[in-house]
């Protein structure tokens, strides 16, 4: 008996509301919008690095999703890694960033560009700054796919943005709400409830 295990094709009907463990949230940027922010963004890193071979380090886990549509763009000598940020003190968790996590590649000299899923108070983003000029790079600059102006902290800049966005607790394309809502497509955003 011979059993056919081809995958069957993964037709996604956008939801305009989920829930996600204790939490609603309603369809906010709908996929196509998505790409379409991604291509936008793909087109700027590829007038600006083409020829400079730089180096892309996406932060896990939620910028993993980003990383890749980023790259399937991109039509310039580049490559990628990997790098996850730990906020720790012994056993228990500090809120301050205190390591990167992954970071094998040799740096110096090299065009490093930092992808994040989401900036919102800047916090991380400062703290892989300063982990990544310790090596001496030629250039650092910040790609994120989303970007909240009104939550922003810091004084650097972020040099691309896909899509600016309010300060509004959201999910989906990479982004979850404890461990859920990755592989959702497109944006989603908290619904908030009436006092």
């Amino acid at each position: 008996m011979i059993v056919n295990f081809a995958p069957r094709p993964i037709h996604w009907r956008p939801m305009s509301r989920i829930r996600l463990h204790d939490l609603e949230f309603e369809l906010f940027i709908p996929e196509a919008e998505v790409n379409a922010a991604v291509d936008r963004l793909a087109g700027e890193l590829r007038d600006k690095y083409d020829g400079k071979r730089p180096l892309f380090v996406g932060v896990l886990n939620g910028a993993f999703f980003f990383a890749a549509e980023l790259m399937k763009r991109l039509d310039i000598e580049c490559e990628i890694t990997f790098v996850k940020v730990a906020s720790y003190h012994g056993t228990s968790s500090t809120g301050k960033v205190s390591d990167l996590i992954g970071l094998n590649e040799r740096l110096e000299g090299r065009h490093v560009v930092v992808l994040e899923d989401i900036v919102d108070t800047g916090n991380t983003v400062k703290h892989i700054l300063d982990a990544l000029h310790d090596h001496h790079p030629a250039s650092v600059s910040i790609a994120a796919l989303l970007f909240k102006p009104e939550a922003y902290k810091q004084s650097i800049t972020i040099d691309h943005v896909a899509v600016r966005i309010p300060n509004d607790f959201v999910v989906g394309s990479g982004l979850d709400h404890d461990g859920l809502g990755r592989n959702l497509p497109g944006i989603y955003r908290i619904i908030k409830k009436d006092p």
